[in-house]
């Protein structure tokens, strides 16, 4: 009986220091959470979009620059 107390009581204890290590260690609420992954996702999407827009500009003006007519040959 007292080998069955002594587990109860550390089961207890132990539930109770690992709750209390889990809420002093949880970055935020849900909610803040969600609202730093919503900005964190909405600043990676704009960085996604300003990259794509300034490869395209650099390919834009190779391609530009590969179409127009090359200059003639220079007689020797």
């Amino acid at each position: 009986m007292r080998r069955f107390f002594f587990m109860l009581l550390g089961a207890i204890v132990g539930g109770a220091v690992g709750a209390s290590i889990a809420l002093l260690y949880t970055p935020a609420s849900g909610e803040t959470l969600r609202g730093h992954v919503r900005d964190a996702a909405s600043s990676l999407q704009m960085q996604v979009k300003q990259a794509a827009l300034d490869k395209r500009v650099e390919l834009e003006s190779q391609l530009s620059a590969l179409r127009a007519p090359a200059a003639p040959p220079k007689p020797e």
